[in-house]
C-alpha cells in the first residue's frame, strides 16, 4: 500500500472514530469550528448540541432537556419524532429514497396534488424544490419569463433566501451578502410598522400610505412592465413584522391594474401557523398568482416548492427539473405532515394556543420598559427590545434574553433588522401545559435580563 493511501486510510479511520466517540458538546463545537465556514455561527455563548427530540422537547449530548419554541427556525412543525412522519419516512426509505422528477413517483405526484388543492390558486401547478431559497428563486424566474421583464418589487425589511437571485430581493442589511444583481428591484414600504414613517396612522391610514408609496414607486422607478411583487404575509427574519389584515389586498388591486404578478412567500406563514388561516395571504382577501412554501411542510426533512397558475408555470419552455426536489422520501414526509395538521385541526390549536401565549407575552412586556412591541399571529410571536425608556434598538437585550431563556431550558430565536427581536414559534401541536411552561421560563429570563443588563 502506498504512503498516501496509508495516510488516507488512517484519516478516514480517525473520522469514523470521532463520530463514534464524541459524547461532549465541547468536542462537537471544536469540530464545528474546524470544518465549517466562519460565516456559520451557532447560537449562545456556550453553544448547545441537539442529540434527540420528542414532541416539543429536545435533549443535548449531556442529556439536558429543553423546551423547543423555535423548531430549527420553524422547520420542525408538529413535534420532534412525530410517529406519523417517522413511520412514513421509514417505510419509504425501505422502498426507494430517490428517483428525481424524471421518473413517475407516487409520493411526489400525490404531494403535488394535495398542495395544489390546498393552495387556493386556480388551475395550479406545483414544482417541488429542496429549499425555500430555491422556491423563491424559481418564482422570480417564472415571473420574469412570463412578464418578459427584470423589474421586481419587494418589501423593505424582507428576507427571501441566500441565493444570488433571492439576495437581490432581500431588504435586510444584516442578511445581504451582495448588492450585485441582474434584476432591477424597488423596495416598497411594508409591514414593519414600529419604525415606519407611517407608524402613527391607524390601520386603514397605514395601509393607504403604503399603497401610495407603491404607486409612487411605480410612477417614478419603473418603465411600466414590472414582473412581480414578492412579499411575506408576516416577515420572518424581519422579526415577525405583521401588517393589518387587508394590507396586501389593497396593494394587489394596484398590481392587478398593471398586470403585475403577486407572489406570496409562505415559507414561514404556511400550514396553519397563523391560526386564523391556513395560508398567510388569506388574511388579505386575495389569491396570489404564485406562492412559495418550505420550512415546516416536511416537519424537519428537506422539502419546499412553488405553486403557480398553469399559464405562469408553463412559461418555461425548456427542459427543467430539480435533482432532489420532490424526492420520494421528502414527499412521503410532506404528505404525512399535511395529513397530521389537517386531521388534528392544528390550525385551530395554533389559534387557541397562540391567544394563550400572546396574552402571557403581553403581560410580561407590561413589566419591562425594554420590551417595546409584541407582535405576530397564532404560534408565530415575537417581541422587540430597546434601550429602556427609548426607541433605540437594543440587540444586547435580545441576546441576553436568548441566553437567559436557554438557562431556563427554553429555546427561542432571534431576528429583526437590528438583531433586537426575540422570535418564538412553538410546535403547532403544543399543549397548554407547554405554553405555560414556556411563559414561566420567559418571565424568569426577562426578570434576569432586567436585573443584570
Amino acid at each position: 500500500m502506498s504512503e498516501l493511501a496509508t495516510q488516507q486510510r488512517y484519516s478516514f479511520s480517525s473520522i469514523r472514530y470521532n463520530l463514534r466517540a464524541v459524547t461532549a458538546t465541547e468536542d462537537l463545537l471544536a469540530r464545528y469550528r474546524r470544518s465549517l465556514p466562519s460565516f456559520l455561527s451557532p447560537y449562545y455563548s456556550d453553544p448547545i448540541s441537539i442529540d434527540r427530540g420528542e414532541g416539543s422537547l429536545v435533549y443535548d449530548l449531556e442529556g439536558n432537556e429543553y423546551l423547543d419554541f423555535f423548531g430549527g427556525v420553524l422547520t420542525t412543525m408538529i413535534g420532534h419524532n412525530n410517529p406519523a412522519v417517522t413511520q412514513a419516512v421509514q417505510s419509504q426509505a425501505a422502498k426507494v429514497m430517490h428517483t428525481s422528477s424524471l421518473y413517475l413517483s407516487e409520493p411526489m405526484i400525490a404531494l403535488a396534488e394535495r398542495i395544489a388543492e390546498l393552495s387556493g390558486i386556480p388551475d395550479a401547478r406545483v414544482f417541488l424544490t429542496p429549499s425555500g431559497t430555491e422556491a423563491n428563486d424559481t418564482a422570480i424566474l417564472l415571473a420574469t419569463s412570463y412578464r418578459k421583464s427584470n423589474q421586481i418589487l419587494a418589501m423593505r425589511n424582507s428576507y427571501h433566501g441566500r441565493s444570488f437571485t433571492s439576495q437581490a430581493i432581500t431588504s435586510h442589511s444584516s442578511w445581504s451578502s451582495t448588492s450585485l444583481s441582474g434584476l432591477q428591484v424597488s423596495f416598497v414600504q411594508g409591514p414593519y410598522r414600529l419604525r415606519s414613517p407611517f407608524r402613527d396612522l391607524d390601520d386603514d391610514g397605514f395601509t393607504s400610505a403604503c399603497v401610495d408609496d407603491l404607486n409612487q414607486l411605480l410612477h417614478m422607478t419603473s418603465s411600466g412592465d414590472v414582473a412581480a411583487m414578492i412579499a411575506e404575509p408576516i416577515q420572518g427574519v424581519g422579526g415577525f413584522a405583521t401588517p393589518p389584515d387587508g394590507f396586501f389586498g389593497a396593494m394587489k388591486k394596484e398590481l392587478d391594474n398593471r398586470e403585475i404578478l403577486f407572489v406570496s412567500d409562505e415559507v414561514q406563514t404556511g400550514w396553519g401557523r397563523t391560526g386564523d388561516h391556513f395560508w398567510g395571504y388569506q388574511a388579505h382577501g386575495i389569491v396570489p398568482d404564485m406562492l412559495t412554501f418550505a420550512k415546516g411542510v416536511g416537519n424537519g426533512i428537506t422539502l419546499a416548492g412553488i405553486v403557480a397558475r398553469a399559464d405562469i408555470m408553463d412559461s418555461i419552455k425548456v427542459l427543467n427539473f430539480s435533482t432532489f426536489g420532490g424526492n420520494p422520501l421528502s414527499s412521503s414526509a410532506g404528505l404525512a405532515t399535511i395529513d397530521y395538521v389537517l386531521e388534528h385541526n392544528l390550525q385551530g390549536n395554533a389559534k387557541e394556543m397562540g391567544a394563550r401565549f400572546r396574552a402571557g407575552l403581553e403581560a410580561m412586556a407590561d413589566k419591562h420598559d425594554w420590551i417595546v412591541d409584541v407582535r405576530g399571529k397564532g404560534l408565530m410571536q415575537a417581541f422587540e427590545t430597546v434601550q429602556p425608556g427609548s426607541m433605540e434598538p437594543s440587540p444586547s437585550h435580545a441576546s441576553a434574553s436568548l441566553e437567559a431563556c436557554k438557562d431556563a431550558s427554553l429555546l427561542v430565536g432571534k431576528g429583526g433588522l437590528y438583531g433586537n427581536v426575540v422570535r418564538m414559534t412553538p410546535m403547532l401541536n403544543v399543549t397548554a401545559a407547554e405554553i405555560d411552561r414556556g411563559l414561566v421560563a420567559l418571565n424568569a429570563a426577562a426578570d434576569s435580563v432586567a436585573a443584570n443588563h
